[in-house]
């Protein structure tokens, strides 16, 4: 149990655990003064991107040299550590959604959270764990300004403002979360 403390520690967990959940609180705030309309997906992407994003900076280790000496090979460790973040995420706002105001279908959440989750994988083996939160960052910034979801392109653009559902949001979301976890699971974080 010890190995699993360390490896939270040098992972940052605690203080990644604490910001998501602060995030999602803060957030459930907004929705509870009306920050949102009904159905307004806004919210929910944005609770569950700055948790994503969070979590980011747990996909590098602080030494090389020592991450490469671990009796347990780093795929399979990879690939649960994006994983369970991703799952932690998604429980976090469904949480604290049950204890307040309904912002998202548990489909949603699933949905967004792996996308989400993929995208950070994809960030972290791109610019390494520091720049992890880049790609979702900038995915998210461009949903929110851009224009209608009416063509095919768009709605992948957009995937993450859809409604659950929407073939073209879940397949975007489906490719990211594994092109991501396996990109992430097999090369790792960039040095």
């Amino acid at each position: 149990m010890r190995w699993l403390t360390l490896y939270a520690r040098s992972r940052q967990i605690p203080a990644s655990l604490a910001a998501v959940v602060i995030s999602a609180v803060a957030v459930g705030a907004l929705a509870r003064d009306g920050g949102g309309g009904p159905g307004d997906p806004r919210l929910p992407v944005l609770v569950l991107a700055t948790g994503a994003m969070a979590v980011s900076i747990g996909l590098s280790g602080q030494d090389l040299a020592l991450d490469r000496t671990a009796a347990i090979r780093w795929v399979p460790r990879r690939a649960a550590h994006v994983l369970l973040c991703g799952a932690v995420v998604g429980t976090v706002l469904l949480t604290v959604q049950a204890m307040g105001e309904d912002m998202a279908t548990t489909a949603f959440v699933v949905r967004d959270s792996a996308g989400l989750m993929g995208l950070v994988a994809l960030g972290a083996v791109l610019s390494g764990g520091q720049y992890a939160w880049t790609l979702p960052f900038t995915w998210l910034s461009f949903s929110f300004f851009a224009p209608p979801p009416t063509s095919a392109p768009m709605q992948v653009a957009s995937w993450m403002l859809l409604p659950p559902g929407t073939a073209s949001g879940t397949w975007t979301a489906l490719v990211l979360a594994v092109a991501g976890t396996a990109a992430y699971a097999v090369a790792g974080p960039r040095r």
